[in-house]
């Protein structure tokens, strides 16, 4: 009697715990309600594209190759205008800000704006704002890159990795992109013979073992390229893995075709680091490809960049990472918006993105938790941004704080 009677203490005392569980995500439950997903939109998403489609004149078979959402990349406001409502101060804005930084939106990625919703943030994204032609803010090249490249299409940071530029284009222009200074007016690959000068030089640096191909965006290169780099990388003792950075996960699913998938699935250990910043970019055919690429045997990571008005809210960070991974997507990182110029508008403090850390550990997966980095000015590196969780500590113990905000003597000896 008295066992059992212990036993249904502990029960109590568990489902109490369990409600008190329960009421620490009961704001988030909430905010659900009001957090557009590319899921729960999916349906108006295909209504878009079916108009999209008709404006071009386009097939499923059309829609569904990427070299024609390459070719049919919206880059006009005249073409703009018959696909999105604009009112004539935004034509404006668009025309001007156009005229100082490129633009080009996939129509696939175009399809996920909301046309009725003004502060629609995958539109933040990809189409441009007065606020770029206004800013006289931060630098061309914040990151230092020109600086950092010992050979012309490497940068390099770190001691044991670096990074091959593969090309200049991308499937989509990002308003915020920290590289803006390099797209130029034309897409253009990187010259054979610069890519020959980085592989000699990953040659004769042996302490080399982590290459990232990148850009641009490392999938905007043809798969005979991609096949021939990663068979040098390959024949190179020392490199021990390879890492793609590409959106087209994101911008232009359609990029993950069969032929790069099987392309892939010959040269593991592979890793692709993409770029979801909102929950409405994670659709179905994101997903699609995304599973493509893990039955190919491809690790996924993610790196968000935090962006003012997109997705500087911790609901928001914590239904994409959990969106994320329901498509085989790790968190990697949560990049603190760079320093770069005709950008200031999406730059947060940091502190927004300490309390989001703080909405994370605890309230969700620790696989949903990524590492909230500062990339330090000049190339300096990635420096991690933490709430404090270390109270104090003595001899033999410490004072740590738990994610509830409870604090407690830990022993330490």
């Amino acid at each position: 009697m008295t066992h059992e009677k212990g036993l249904k203490e502990k029960q109590e005392i568990a489902l109490q715990r369990a409600e008190v569980l329960k009421e620490a995500i009961a704001d988030y439950r909430e905010a659900l309600k009001t957090i557009p997903t590319g899921f729960n939109r999916w349906q108006q998403i295909l209504e878009a594209q079916n108009r999209i489609k008709a404006f071009f004149k386009a097939s499923d078979d059309d829609w569904n190759n990427w070299r024609w959402q390459l070719k049919n990349r919206v880059t006009t406001v005249d073409v703009l205008k018959q696909l999105l409502p604009l009112e004539k101060e935004e034509i404006d804005s668009i025309e001007k800000t156009g005229s100082q930084y490129r633009w080009a939106v996939s129509p696939y990625y175009l399809s996920l704006i909301d046309p009725d919703n003004p502060d629609d943030p995958v539109k933040k994204q990809c189409i441009p704002s007065i606020q770029e032609h206004l800013d006289h803010c931060g630098y061309d090249d914040p990151m230092g890159e020109e600086y950092t490249s010992p050979s012309p299409a490497i940068t390099r940071r770190y001691a044991d990795r670096l990074i091959v530029k593969v090309t200049n284009q991308c499937a989509m222009y990002c308003r915020h992109c920290q590289r803006r200074r390099a797209i130029g007016e034309k897409d253009l690959a990187t010259p054979r013979e610069h890519l020959e000068e980085a592989l000699d030089y990953l040659r004769k640096n042996e302490e080399v073992r982590d290459v990232l191909l990148t850009g641009g965006d490392g999938f905007m290169i043809d798969n005979q390229t991609i096949a021939w780099l990663l068979d040098e990388l390959d024949k190179i003792p020392h490199i021990e893995i390879k890492r793609f950075g590409s959106r087209t996960l994101v911008t232009m699913p359609q990029r993950i075709d069969d032929e790069l998938c099987d392309i892939f699935s010959r040269h593991l250990p592979l890793y692709v680091n993409t770029h979801y910043n909102h929950p409405l970019e994670v659709t179905p055919r994101a997903q699609e490809a995304c599973f493509k690429l893990s039955r190919a045997g491809v690790s996924i990571g993610n790196q968000t960049v935090l962006l003012k008005g997109v997705n500087n809210d911790p609901f928001i960070i914590r239904k994409l990472n959990q969106d994320l991974l329901q498509i085989m997507v790790r968190p990697y990182y949560i990049f603190h918006a760079k320093a770069v110029k005709g950008t200031s508008h999406f730059r947060t403090r940091v502190e927004e993105g300490i309390e989001i850390m703080e909405k994370l550990r605890g309230y969700t997966s620790g696989l949903a938790i990524p590492t909230y980095v500062v990339n330090a000015p000049q190339g300096l590196g990635k420096t991690p941004m933490l709430p404090e969780y270390l109270v104090s500590s003595g001899k033999d113990y410490i004072m740590i704080r738990t994610w509830e905000n409870k604090v407690l003597r830990y022993e330490n000896e």
